[in-house]
């Protein structure tokens, strides 16, 4: 079923940034009992400069979870799971910044703050696993906007499973992201997962970046992401994700 047209974005107050703390940034869900890889720290590369954390005010705040940097035609927007951003609770959320290439107390380029934040109505209404993505507009730093800085990598929908990708992200608990090389599979006709170890809370929101830089799935969706850390999932990104991208970008 198509997303209704998305509200426009808007904020909460700070004070319920600690209630959707208490509830964000959950990674993974529970598994089978294969074998599964451990995902290790990722090496710092450009294209990972694209990725960072999102946190309360600044980089050293209360971390939240993890988003990345794609296209848009503003240069401006981060995707991440809507989880991360708003509940039904307390509403959608301010006082959060973007950290591209965080690690080890360092921020290379700055924290950026948010500007707007763009989720679909079946989220924000009813907390739907189905609709578990959100877009993050951020604001320009020193006369500059983000994509300017970092570079961003081109949404992909329609994509179908099976794909090989890489999965970065922030674990809460380390100064450092973790990465693993996976391959996406079925969990329902509009819901992926992958498995791999250590995709522990602060990790939702993680980009699925495929060979050629395309940006396939946020873990989130199913269980806000899943209940254990060997196994993460994402909505399939697909008309969902495009009408929502659509009117984050207009």
């Amino acid at each position: 079923m198509a997303p209704r047209p998305a509200r426009p974005a808007r904020t909460a107050g700070t004070a319920a940034l600690a209630a959707l703390l208490l509830a964000a940034g959950v990674a993974c869900g529970g598994g089978d009992d294969r074998t599964v890889p451990t995902a290790e720290v990722a090496q710092q590369t450009p294209a990972r400069d694209r990725i960072g954390t999102l946190s309360v005010r600044s980089a050293q705040g209360p971390r939240a979870c993890t988003a990345s940097v794609v296209h848009s035609p503003g240069r401006n927007l981060l995707v991440t799971a809507a989880h991360c951003v708003q509940s039904h609770r307390v509403g959608l959320l301010d006082g959060l910044v973007f950290t591209p290439g965080y690690r080890n107390g360092y921020s290379p380029y700055g924290s950026w703050p948010i500007a707007a934040i763009t989720v679909d109505p079946h989220w924000t209404d009813e907390g739907d696993p189905e609709y578990d993505v959100a877009f993050v507009t951020v604001r320009p730093l020193d006369g500059r906007q983000i994509e300017d800085a970092v570079g961003g990598n081109p949404i992909g929908t329609a994509q179908g499973f099976g794909l090989a990708v890489s999965v970065t992200g922030y674990p809460n608990e380390s100064d450092e992201p973790i990465t693993c090389a996976v391959r996406t599979r079925s969990q329902s006709p509009t819901q992926e997962r992958f498995d791999c170890d250590g995709y522990t809370d602060g990790t939702s929101g993680s980009p699925w970046v495929t060979a050629n830089g395309t940006v396939v799935g946020v873990i989130g969706g199913y269980q806000e992401g899943g209940e254990s850390p060997g196994t993460s999932y994402s909505v399939t990104f697909d008309r969902r994700v495009a009408d929502l991208y659509r009117q984050a970008t207009t």
